[in-house]
């Protein structure tokens, strides 16, 4: 039974449906549950919130990874199913502390000063909840002082980055010079993303690293944790 719960989560979150009045992107889907109510039933079932994250949402999302990289998924693809796993995991946040799982560790998220664009981040702040780490989203067009505020407030261990235009990606050596200046920028890991941002330009201005897309930029995060990120 706890299969096949687990399954049915995995398969929705492929198919980027929410609720049971999503298409999905196969025909004959609708009134079927989708992820929320699954997550939901699983609950019910007392099934470990740790399982149905790890089982059915991350296993999911993996497929979803490797259909993008296949270029069989789109963004808009991609987003439906992040959206999924998102709706999943503010089901679960309540019973993740009841099942003692801690968190992997904590990201704050912001878009570029004068940058209005966020599915980008978005994308990855749910990827990251749903690989275990806590999240703080500053939303977009955010200022350097109030990355640096709430870096002193959340004290967390990773700072993402995200621009969508080039005017825009000068704040970002704006931002980790704002760290530096603040005394704070040997505290967090500062990871740069988005369309106009290249592995180049993360090195020219400090970045510790750069996610050519939501799922590359959970495994910098992973891998700059496992290799001791603070």
């Amino acid at each position: 039974m706890t299969e096949d719960v687990l399954a049915l989560i995995k398969e929705n979150v492929i198919q980027g449906r929410v609720t049971q009045d999503d298409e999905g992107l196969e025909e004959g889907m609708v009134g079927q549950p989708g992820v929320s109510e699954l997550t939901e039933k699983a609950l019910a079932q007392d099934i470990n919130a740790g399982d149905i994250i790890k089982r059915g949402l991350t296993a999911g999302m993996d497929i979803v990874g490797q259909k993008f990289e296949a270029k069989e998924y789109y963004i808009p693809d991609m987003l439906a199913s992040a959206e999924a796993v998102g709706a999943a995991m503010e089901i679960l946040e309540p019973h993740l502390a009841k099942s003692g799982i801690k968190s992997k560790g904590k990201v704050v998220m912001a878009t570029a000063k004068g940058d209005l664009h966020d599915i980008g981040k978005n994308i990855v702040s749910i990827l990251l909840r749903g690989a275990g780490y806590t999240v703080k989203d500053l939303g977009n067009d955010v200022a350097p002082q109030v990355i640096v505020a709430a870096v002193k407030e959340e004290k967390p261990q990773f700072v993402g980055l995200s621009a969508l235009l080039t005017s825009t990606m000068v704040n970002m050596k704006d931002t980790i010079q704002a760290l530096t200046d603040s005394g704070l920028r040997d505290e967090v890991k500062v990871i740069i993303g988005g369309a106009p941002v290249s592995e180049e330009f993360a090195h020219s201005i400090g970045a510790d690293g750069y996610g050519a897309d939501g799922f590359d930029a959970v495994r910098v995060v992973e891998s700059l944790d496992s290799a001791g990120g603070n």
